[in-house]
């Protein structure tokens, strides 16, 4: 016969480790509620697969607030490419005594790069065909160019600006645009020569290779004929136009003009 106190202390310890059990069990539900509530946090509902890639990678810039609305932002994380035109590819534009439209641009662009470097933002200096284009993630890419080098007549001057039309943000590549042309206008004072975008510019080949997401404008800075001074005597000057027009977009400013076109514009060009 077993002693009389046995099974009461069976009893406790069945009690015990149904105690200790129920603890653990109320643990690991606790747990998991947590790592699930960490995801639901982290996941967006109704963002796309291809903004969910631009949120890892890059800041796209200011998202809320009318324009002219203050938007802070880390400008480290601000990553704008620059494109040199014709750089490392070919001469572009050639002038009777040999200046190069390459040499024009690569000087503009690497100025425009120092300026915004300065200012704390991220700046890639990009040659014509880069490699690194190819489904280039940013928060805006601008090629800079220059005209034609020869007399067309005493109307073919000025600047002229165009966005992609190949965007998942077409808003935003045509707020770029708008704040460029604004921006570079008041700077430096030359008109936009709107009457004479051409399909090259509107069509340009990296606006196909960069990711569908990053804002892209293209600018001609000038005619290499009727603005050769400015162009190679004042280059900071345009590289100033175009830096503001750049942080105009980053900070999300106002402009004095709700599009390009706008802004004067010459009578269309025949050569």
């Amino acid at each position: 016969m077993e002693p009389a106190g046995t099974p009461k202390k069976l009893k406790t310890e069945k009690t015990s480790l149904r105690f200790t059990s129920t603890f653990g069990l109320v643990t690991i539900v606790g747990a998991v509620a947590l790592v699930l509530a960490t995801l639901f946090t982290a996941w967006t509902p109704g963002s796309s697969p291809g903004d969910q890639v631009f949120q890892l990678g890059f800041t796209p810039g200011p998202t809320a607030g009318s324009p002219g609305t203050a938007v802070s932002f880390d400008r480290a994380t601000q990553v704008v490419g620059i494109v040199a035109g014709h750089w490392k590819n070919d001469s572009g534009a050639v002038c009777p005594d040999g200046l190069e439209e390459s040499q024009v641009n690569l000087q503009i662009a690497s100025l425009v790069q120092k300026l915004l470097v300065e200012q704390g933002y991220t700046v890639e200096l990009l040659a014509e065909f880069d490699p690194r284009l190819e489904g280039y993630q940013a928060t805006a890419l601008i090629s800079i160019h220059a005209d034609s080098c020869d007399f067309i007549n005493e109307l073919a001057t000025g600047f002229k600006v165009a966005e992609t039309m190949i965007n998942k943000r077409p808003d935003k590549s045509a707020r770029l645009t708008s704040c460029l042309a604004d921006r570079y206008a008041r700077i430096t004072g030359l008109g936009m020569h709107s009457a004479s975008i051409t399909l090259d510019m509107t069509s340009y080949h990296a606006f196909g290779e960069i990711h569908e997401i990053t804002p892209a404008a293209i600018i001609e800075a000038g005619f290499l004929n009727l603005d050769r001074q400015f162009l190679t005597e004042e280059p900071q000057l345009a590289a100033q136009g175009i830096a503001a027009g750049i942080t105009c977009f980053l900070n999300n400013e106002s402009i004095t003009l709700s599009t390009p076109n706008a802004l004067p514009a010459t009578p269309t060009v025949t050569p």
